[in-house]
């Protein structure tokens, strides 16, 4: 089963990290994901822009049309994800438990399973 794991944090602290904060962060978070990218389960990972960038497309009365910014406004923003193949959700949730061991401050991870959507074809 393929999970998306994501992550949720205050970005003004992340996006004020020192350059030897982020590194140190970053590293930690290579080393946990490392094991996965060697056994052939990781797939795409991501680190967003801050919500300052997001452009939102919201479906109007008629037609969609274009706000600045995220969906919602939180304390917290969704910035970033990983991709992994598990075979359930006890794994999921033990590799999210290590991220949040080496990412500092209140972070949050989401599991969401997903399925693969190729535009003609049947979901897997």
């Amino acid at each position: 089963m393929l999970y998306a794991i994501l992550c949720y944090a205050n970005e003004e602290t992340v996006f004020t990290w020192t350059q030897e904060e982020e590194a140190a962060v970053m590293g930690n978070l290579h080393a946990v994901i490392e094991p996965l990218a060697a056994a052939g389960k990781l797939g795409p990972t991501g680190r967003l822009m801050p919500t300052t960038a997001a452009t939102t497309v919201r479906k109007g009365r008629d037609e969609a049309f274009v706000v600045d910014g995220p969906f919602a406004e939180t304390k917290e923003a969704l910035l970033g994800f990983y991709t992994v193949d598990f075979e359930t959700l006890d794994e999921a949730v033990a590799f999210s438990k290590q991220l949040s061991a080496v990412n500092p401050g209140s972070t949050s991870y989401e599991i969401r399973p997903f399925y693969t959507f190729r535009p003609g074809e049947i979901a897997s």
